[in-house]
């Protein structure tokens, strides 16, 4: 079995990201996600 896996450390990984982060600035759907999952971590021990 052979895994690929992406070159975190080259520039085009970089920027694949930062346009993917871009792409989900001001998204409904994500806030809904973050609100959910920073309440989630206030109920595990040691998380806030």
């Amino acid at each position: 079995m052979q895994f690929w896996v992406p070159d975190t450390r080259s520039p085009e990984f970089a920027a694949q990201v930062r346009q993917q982060c871009q792409n989900l600035k001001d998204d409904s759907a994500e806030a809904d996600v973050l609100r959910f999952t920073e309440e989630a971590a206030t109920h595990i021990e040691g998380w806030t």
